[in-house]
């Protein structure tokens, strides 16, 4: 039963990053080698409004989701403190019962220094253990959860620096199976930096940004007291935006990211003949240091320079505003066909009313049957400072 169960809580976990692949790819030089780490649920957008543009949000303006894409940008925020909270119901095309929430905030200190916080919980829902005659035994809820802090600092008027640590705790037991699967605690850090520039013929009316965050770095996790280590997802994020004012009333943006996992690349390939979607499980035996890993991650995928600038993923997205009030969003994110082949577009609306927005996203993949179709994500951001402001007139 224990072997059962166990293939069963792996099968779950992995889903939400590869039950997305498709069919391996035929008559190509190149072969099906996707990258997987353990708690993939760090990489997983957590908000509606950068889930509306395609997945991008390095570089994009500051607001209380900032601590997962980029925590520096926290020191251009405009108020002196706010929160956010969102849904999100995941893989729905398979199950009903797996969600991620999100909650995140900061506070500024000074003109100079804001901090950060967030909480994230993924849940995979309920499962009902059985043994070899269909009998029931006991219902497990696996989940994980991450809990950082973050501090951002402007070193100029146009450039700011963030760090983030974060606590990561992983249970894919549900508290069954202990002597032999127990939860994985780890630490991770994020380094940031974003820069801003206004410009135009009122110095305010355009601006360009850009944004560079490298995240989830941190110690190898273990469900087995060290025998076996997994690599956290550490990514390195990259992006740039640019935003015009039309007039008093319209402004619109346009962002750009690129993603890659520093993490290493799976040596043992899928044939290249292979059709049948099978997935490359990650070498947990490697004995390699994380800042090795990190570092060896630019150059070490078995297919060369090819197969490297595959493991690279890019991320576009446009943010249009009416009267500061109504948004529309769009955006489209690609991902190799072998490194994953999550290639879809995204939309979404924004509502912002006196102390609260309301945001919406929609995901529409491009292939069909795909687990990841028609996930949406909801987010309700509040402006503390406005409501105390009405509390006081």
């Amino acid at each position: 039963m224990r072997i059962i169960y166990f293939v069963i809580l792996v099968a779950i976990y992995l889903s939400s990053q590869t039950a997305f692949c498709q069919s391996l790819p035929t008559g190509q030089e190149v072969q099906y080698n996707p990258i997987t780490t353990a708690v993939p649920f760090l990489t997983i957008t957590p908000d509606s409004r950068h889930g509306s543009m395609g997945d991008a949000g390095v570089a994009t303006s500051a607001d209380a989701n900032a601590q997962h894409w980029n925590a520096s940008k926290f020191a251009f925020v405009q108020d002196k403190f706010g929160f956010a909270l969102s849904y999100t119901p995941w893989l729905r095309q398979l199950v009903n019962d797996i969600n991620l929430a999100y909650l995140s905030g900061y506070y500024q200190i000074d003109q100079y220094q804001t901090v950060g916080a967030s909480l994230r919980y993924f849940s995979m829902g309920d499962i009902l253990l059985t043994d070899q005659n269909g009998s029931s035994l006991a219902n497990v809820s696996p989940n994980e959860f991450a809990f950082d802090f973050s501090y951002a600092r402007k070193l100029s008027d146009n450039f700011s620096g963030g760090v983030a640590l974060r606590y990561i705790r992983s249970d894919l037991s549900g508290g069954i199976g202990a002597e032999s699967y127990t939860p994985a605690h780890t630490f991770a850090t994020d380094v940031s930096f974003y820069y801003k520039r206004n410009f135009g013929k009122s110095d305010n009316d355009q601006s360009i940004s850009a944004g560079i965050n490298l995240s989830n770095i941190g110690g190898k996790i273990s469900y087995d007291d060290g025998q076996n280590k997994e690599f956290l997802p550490a990514n390195m994020r990259l992006g740039t935006s640019y935003s015009k004012q039309i007039d008093n009333y319209n402004s619109i943006s346009l962002s750009f990211d690129i993603n890659k996992l520093m993490v290493p690349t799976p040596q043992i390939n899928a044939d290249a003949d292979n059709t049948s979607g099978g997935i490359v499980l990650p070498d947990n035996s490697s004995n390699r240091s994380v800042i090795s890993s990190i570092f060896g991650s630019f150059s070490d995928a078995p297919g060369g320079f090819k197969e490297e600038m595959q493991e690279i993923n890019f991320s576009t997205g446009i943010e249009y505003w009416y009267n500061r009030q109504f948004s529309v969003r769009g955006g489209y994110f690609h991902e190799s066909e072998y490194k994953g082949n999550r290639k879809f577009f995204s939309t979404g609306l924004g509502v912002k009313m006196n102390i609260c927005s309301i945001d919406f996203s929609y995901l529409i993949p491009i292939h069909q049957n795909n687990p990841l179709a028609n996930t949406v994500r909801f987010t309700l951001l509040f402006d503390v400072q406005s409501f105390v402001r009405n509390k006081e007139q």
